[in-house]
């Protein structure tokens, strides 16, 4: 039987003494395949969709639950937690630099060679991190998030994560993608290659967009994710709210907004510094 229908036959039935041990094989298959990237919680399709795999998240997720609370702790650091969710095997060949200061990166991630990490920063299970990507100090990527290839994200972005419901699509950051500062993503949202966000754009799979330069308003189609189109240049904006009340207060929201699509000006204010690697 195919590993997902092992999973899906094990995730159905109450874990007892008798399937312990072949759930356990079934999870240690999946995390061995995350940590090597192999399997992926999310991918494109053969119509170049991204969809995720719920089966994948129904083996994270079993891995809680056979999982017992153990401590980890060195003389320094104290760590307490599930004996299936150590911190990622990383060796000198795996060619990833995570330059000493306090980060973490959980087991069942995969981090391909080039990839820089810069104290303190955290990746969760599930997480795919593409090559060359840079993540900066105080950076998250969440459980199950996609980044591509030479992606910035900037000091304190946060990239959220999804396990439940398993179905849900995770955060999506296509190659290319500059995120600034204090930046967040979150619910599945999509950033299509070559996209940048200012410093303090936060995006949810509510947010609407504003685009100024085609003159439209993006948001969300029912049952589809939140998308930023390729090579956008977003910035925190606002819009009054339109109420008398509003009016009267001069109270107004946050508002992203698209204020062009990237140009060779660009490119030059977000390249990623070579003498980093």
């Amino acid at each position: 039987m195919a590993l997902p229908d092992r999973i899906q036959s094990i995730t159905s039935q109450p874990l007892t003494n008798e399937n312990r041990q072949e759930a356990l094989a079934c999870f240690n298959e999946i995390l061995e395949g995350l940590n090597t990237g192999v399997i992926r919680s999310a991918s494109r399709n053969d119509q170049g969709q991204w969809e995720a795999h719920g089966w994948v998240k129904q083996g994270i997720l079993l891995g809680f639950k056979l999982g017992g609370l153990i401590d980890y702790a060195s003389s320094t650091l104290p760590f307490f937690d599930k004996d299936t969710y150590p911190l990622k095997p990383l060796t000198l060949a795996d060619k990833v630099r995570v330059v000493p200061g306090g980060s973490s990166i959980r087991t069942g991630s995969y981090l391909s060679p080039g990839v820089v990490c810069m104290p303190p920063m955290y990746v969760n299970v599930g997480a795919y991190v593409d090559e060359g990507t840079l993540i900066d100090s105080h950076a998250l990527v969440g459980s199950c998030a996609q980044i591509g290839k030479r992606v910035h994200l900037s000091a304190a972005a946060q990239v959220g994560g999804v396990l439940e419901p398993i179905g849900a699509l995770p955060v999506i950051v296509e190659d290319d993608v500059f995120i600034g500062g204090g930046c967040g993503i979150y619910e599945g949202c999509i950033i299509r290659e070559r996209a940048v966000l200012a410093p303090g754009v936060i995006l949810t799979g509510a947010t609407r967009i504003y685009d100024v330069v085609h003159e439209r308003v993006i948001e969300r189609d029912a049952g589809t994710p939140l998308e930023v189109p390729a090579g956008a240049v977003i910035v925190p904006g606002s819009r009054s709210v339109s109420t008398s009340f509003g009016e009267q207060q001069g109270l107004s929201l946050y508002a992203p907004v698209i204020v062009k699509y990237r140009d060779a000006k660009t490119d030059a204010s977000t390249s990623l510094e070579s003498a980093l690697r």
